[in-house]
């Protein structure tokens, strides 16, 4: 579906130097587009943006902190006159909310705001997807699974200003852009549990592991019964694109809210996921790749399963990967990443993954994917 809507286009991709926002710009140089990057600071180091040098292979990057500087937000964008914004840009931990909580909700809430502000500004119509997080729910602990309409909070200050930045988009869609009051249409996004190669983000099991593999120590993790619906990166990254399409053609969908996630089958422990990745990565017995500590240093949800029905009704997305491709995809490039220490090779080992990924999608007949 949307392997020409993107070429040509200008694209502002927001939190480009982020993990997702790494892998979504790559994704959309390869589909022709003209890709414009707005972010603060890369998340970790090592980071992908630096070590692939993905500045260099995009039209414009601009540091900016979108939560305390909108006048220099609202100059970019008027300038750069995007067809597509993708909002990825956020303060994405929870460990973190609880270290700086204000910094937390400026970014993720006043940020959110001033990049909804600034579209309404624009004269032309831009196609924009807000990506927020499957923590925008106040979770209970529902096995169902959270649906788009389920009510939205937190019991920490990241899941809050997640939920707060819903309500920032439901007020903005209702006050500026709904019934064609504006050339422009938006809808947000919810995703979570992102896992792939590229991510070295503190608090993550799957970064955590790999930095302690390659040091030959043991990972020390917190609650290994812990259930998530793990997903690869590419996952949501089609969801999106999917959307941005969608919506570019259907201004139904304008003002929508779509979930992201894998299929039940992909509801593995912490444990599962860590021995799986283990085995990839060359241990002959996965429980000696780590070890077992409990701490309640911060509230952390056992459960968090979203409903993405109304995505496979309304935009015919489905999940893509199963559970061991996903483990296969994230090892296979951090074990390149680490015998390797060459951009032009990682880069090339992104495109081939996404061409993977498309491929298999093909196979399976997805419509985006045609």
């Amino acid at each position: 579906m949307f392997n020409n809507i993107f070429e040509g286009k200008n694209v502002i991709v927001t939190g480009n130097s982020g993990f997702k926002g790494s892998w979504l710009s790559l994704w959309l140089r390869i589909l022709g587009a003209k890709v414009h990057g707005i972010s603060f600071m890369p998340p970790s180091d090592p980071n992908m943006f630096e070590s692939l040098k993905i500045e260099n292979q995009i039209e414009s990057f601009s540091k900016i902190n979108i939560g305390e500087n909108y006048s220099k937000v609202n100059e970019i964008i008027s300038k750069i006159k995007p067809d597509f914004f993708f909002h990825l840009a956020a303060q994405p931990l929870v460990s973190v909310s609880y270290n700086d909580p204000l910094f937390t909700i400026q970014t993720n809430v006043l940020g959110t705001a001033n990049i909804l502000n600034s579209i309404y500004q624009q004269d032309i119509k831009v196609v924009s997807v807000i990506i927020t997080s499957d923590k925008c729910y106040d979770n209970l602990e529902l096995e169902r699974g959270y649906r788009e309409d389920d009510v939205l909070g937190g019991k920490d200050v990241y899941s809050g200003s997640k939920g707060a930045a819903e309500l920032i988009f439901k007020s903005y869609y209702h006050s500026f852009f709904k019934k064609n009051k504006h050339n422009s249409v938006i809808a947000s996004a919810r995703a979570g549990n992102v896992i792939g190669g590229g991510d070295w983000g503190i608090n993550r099991i799957v970064p955590d592991a790999i930095r302690s593999w390659s040091e030959n120590k043991k990972l020390s993790i917190r609650n290994p019964l812990s259930t998530r619906p793990w997903q690869h990166v590419l996952e949501p990254l089609s969801g999106y694109l999917t959307l941005a399409s969608k919506l570019y053609f259907e201004d139904e969908l304008n003002g929508e809210n779509f979930n992201f996630g894998p299929d039940k089958t992909s509801n593995k422990t912490v444990k599962d996921l860590i021995e799986k990745l283990s085995k990839r990565w060359g241990f002959d017995n996965a429980t000696d790749s780590y070890s077992v500590k409990h701490t309640e240093d911060f509230h952390e949800a056992g459960l968090l399963q979203l409903d993405c029905s109304k995505a496979n009704e309304k935009l015919d997305w489905q999940p893509n990967l199963s559970f061991d491709e996903m483990v296969n995809f994230s090892s296979d490039w951090y074990k390149k990443f680490y015998t390797s220490n060459n951009n032009e090779e990682m880069l090339l080992q992104v495109e081939e993954q996404i061409e993977k990924y498309v491929d298999l999608a093909k196979n399976k007949n997805f419509s985006w994917a045609k």
